[in-house]
């Protein structure tokens, strides 16, 4: 029996909103994803704040997500829908 099917795994990464990092505890990655950081997340990033004529910027903190996805791909010497060519 050949294998004719050689899905390849891809991983999709995402970093969430940049919000003040003390409201960044509770913050959740979008479904299907799986949050890897912890706590406050990572404070590599800035928000800001708009104030009538200025807007004012400063350090936030956002969470980093993966989500794992399988894309259905033919080994070599297969292809079609079903992988059966050859």
């Amino acid at each position: 029996q050949v294998k004719k099917q050689c899905d390849q795994k891809l991983l999709i990464r995402m970093k969430t909103k940049c919000v003040p990092c003390s409201l960044n505890l509770d913050t959740q990655c979008p479904a299907g994803y799986t949050k890897i950081t912890n706590g406050t997340g990572t404070p590599d990033c800035r928000y800001y704040l708009e104030f009538k004529t200025h807007t004012l910027s400063f350090p936030g903190c956002r969470h980093r997500c993966v989500k794992e996805f399988e894309q259905p791909e033919c080994c070599q010497g297969h292809w079609g829908p079903d992988c059966m060519g050859k």
